[in-house]
């Protein structure tokens, strides 16, 4: 059985609304300014839209209640994250996938690859390799347990491992063993702070800052966020709240990347151009003081949340209590 992804769970949220409507595709994308047939693809789970303001007429088109609109958000955020990344092999239905053997070649350079891993079991179906698992043991780096890199889409122990370390690194994330955009905003966040090139990859340098222990992740609880952004939003303290929890639930550590290559970052979820221009870093950004300071600035351009379109339209007018 194949496993939900993101997208899965954004296109099940559109499905439930567009089915609760009682209406058709192609009247709904009339009424939300798209076609019928982009719309089919968004609730079929196809394609995500690239702006959330489609999303959003969409669901008030469709009736959807404030907080309906801030789950939708969320769940459009974590699909955007997921675009263009293949499902690791672990969430394919391997009953529908064909595997041939390897080729004389590939098959003799796997044993003699397999001869040289150490206390590995190697997990063989219809004579093509499925996976690797490894014994357990005292490593002070993933390479020392037969890791490499480990990234985005894979489902393994090495996933597991990272995430492990990252929660000794006092951080709060799932170990579930599955490198999803949680985990490479916790990789993303871990590398900043150990002063490494925010890859997003956990390769050699990355894996032996984890395994050193000395970085640690610990950072404001949301309600110190809180209390900062309305020292700092004295003209309109409760919209400042209400975008600051709808960009990055008022984690400080959280990053959010973006379809061309570039990232936003910390409690208001500055972007990289928005840092250069404030002379900023990721890793001030993920200063909340900084970051919250920083927004006000923006904020105080127009005297308004304009550079933060997506959680302006999210948000409803009276705003969700703190959690």
């Amino acid at each position: 059985m194949i496993a939900s992804t993101q997208t899965d769970k954004f296109a099940a949220c559109l499905r439930m609304l567009k089915d609760r409507s009682g209406r058709g595709f192609d009247r709904l994308g009339k009424q939300s300014g798209v076609s019928g047939s982009s719309l089919h693809r968004y609730c079929s789970g196809l394609s995500v839209p690239t702006d959330y303001r489609v999303v959003h007429t969409f669901a008030k088109v469709c009736g959807a209640s404030a907080e309906e609109l801030r789950e939708l958000h969320q769940l459009w955020a974590l699909a955007d994250t997921e675009r263009d990344t293949p499902p690791p092999l672990a969430e394919m239905d391997l009953a529908e996938v064909e595997v041939p053997p390897p080729a004389p070649k590939a098959r003799k350079w796997l044993t003699s690859w397999y001869a040289g891993v150490a206390a590995a079991a190697v997990v063989l179906l219809a004579g093509g390799l499925v996976w690797v698992t490894r014994a357990p043991g005292n490593a002070e780096s993933l390479s020392d347990t037969g890791c490499q890199t480990v990234s985005m889409g894979e489902h393994d122990d090495c996933v597991a491992e990272v995430q492990s370390l990252l929660l000794k690194a006092s951080t709060k994330i799932s170990v579930d063993s599955d490198f999803g955009p949680e985990t490479l905003r916790k990789v993303t966040a871990f590398q900043v702070l150990a002063g490494l090139p925010a890859k997003g990859v956990v390769d050699t340098a990355t894996s032996k800052a984890l395994h050193t222990g000395t970085v640690s992740m610990a950072t404001w609880s949301p309600q110190q966020v809180e209390q900062k952004i309305r020292e700092v939003f004295t003209e309109d303290p409760d919209t400042a709240v209400a975008v600051a929890r709808c960009a990055s639930f008022l984690d400080p550590l959280y990053v959010l990347p973006n379809t061309n290559g570039s990232r936003n970052w910390g409690v208001f979820q500055i972007s990289d151009m928005r840092l250069q221009q404030q002379d900023g870093t990721p890793l001030k950004a993920f200063d909340p003081a900084w970051n919250i300071e920083a927004a006000h600035k923006l904020w105080a351009v127009k005297r308004d949340f304009h550079d933060w379109p997506s959680c302006q339209a999210a948000l409803s007018s009276t705003p969700s209590p703190s959690r």
